[in-house]
């Protein structure tokens, strides 16, 4: 069982007012005004701060790379921890733009263990197993893989959390987690994920057709995540969970960090109440998993890349939310006339 404490609704009625208060027409900083509510409700404050981010980014291969699901080979995953470590990947630039500390975690890439400075191995294994054939992993690496990202969100030592991905295959895995636990038609998920073409979505689709056939539907979370996830889903789930415990407000990424929220809202339903999503994917099933959850995304560019780098640009909307109820000025104290 994984404790999420519910977030305090006593001060609800006191944050509507002090954000109506505020010196303009009511309602009119839009979804910024429920953002700062949000805020307020976890931190159980009328004067919330988001003063620190951290990102930390799961990187873990899958068995279902094998049946050619993906535009990029699997050595992909490696090359870009490297890429990470080094500076220079897309999160990075946002991530130093942005003043956000980034961590990258070892969840389960292919090949030998990866020994470099400033990595953190969690490594459950060399990859998940093919889930077109058979379980993508064990129920035991499965809850040692959700530990071990609840031990990392609980310590995650920043009042925001934000969580990314990197794992060639893994809209395959998380299309098929969303199918089992939504029962939405796989025809309404399946993207193109890195960039496949006509013949290449065609042959992706055929595949999980197959794999789905392997489990009745739906099934919970746990089974969801044992049969077709992957080590750095299913790491960032218990992630998200470990970072509410910790009381951190969790800032969403897009499709898989997504689906690991849906997954983790599952297991641990007061969870939701801490969640912020960032952005709206491009991927093709984001907006399913989104209306599953009831979000409303901050932003919408066309992005479809993971890494975070949504919820990194999202960021500055959230410190800003959290400014706008701790100092904007009310009509009282500014001397403003109010609505008549």
């Amino acid at each position: 069982v994984f404790q999420v404490p519910p977030v305090s609704r006593a001060l609800d009625e006191a944050i509507r007012r002090a954000i109506d208060s505020k010196t303009k027409p009511p309602g009119a900083l839009g979804v910024v005004e429920a953002v700062a509510a949000q805020i307020a409700r976890v931190q159980n404050t009328l004067t919330p701060e988001l003063r620190s981010c951290r990102l930390t980014l799961f990187a873990g291969d899958h068995g279902i790379a094998a049946e050619s699901v993906s535009a990029y080979p699997q050595a992909v995953t490696r090359q870009m921890v490297a890429n990470f470590l080094a500076g220079g990947a897309a999160a990075n630039v946002f991530a130093r733009t942005n003043g956000v500390e980034l961590q990258v975690v070892d969840a389960g890439v292919a090949g030998g263990p990866i020994e470099a400075p400033g990595l953190v191995s969690r490594r459950i294994a060399a990859g998940t197993r093919n889930f077109a054939v058979e379980p993508a992993m064990t129920a035991e690496q499965c809850e040692t893989a959700l530990r071990a990202g609840e031990a990392l969100g609980v310590a995650v030592a920043a009042d925001t959390a934000a969580f990314g991905e990197m794992g060639i295959g893994n809209t395959s895995s998380a299309t098929l987690v969303a199918h089992k636990l939504t029962g939405t038609a796989l025809d309404s998920l399946v993207g193109r994920g890195a960039g496949l073409d006509d013949a290449g979505l065609s042959r992706k689709q055929g595949i999980l057709e197959q794999a789905a056939r392997r489990t009745a539907a739906p099934l919970d979370a746990r089974d969801a995540l044992r049969e077709y996830g992957g080590f750095e889903m299913v790491m960032m789930a218990g992630a998200m969970m470990g970072a509410a415990r910790a009381g951190a407000v969790v800032l969403v990424d897009g499709f898989i960090a997504s689906v690991a929220a849906l997954a983790a809202t599952e297991m641990a339903p007061p969870l939701r109440d801490y969640l912020v999503f960032g952005h709206r994917s491009a991927e093709h099933g984001h907006g399913v998993v989104l209306a599953a959850l009831d979000a409303r995304p901050l932003l919408e560019l066309d992005m479809r890349l993971g890494e975070g780098t949504g919820a990194l640009l999202a960021w500055p909307v959230l410190k800003c939310a959290a400014a706008m109820l701790s100092e904007m000025a009310s009509f009282e104290s500014a001397g403003v006339s109010g609505p008549v």
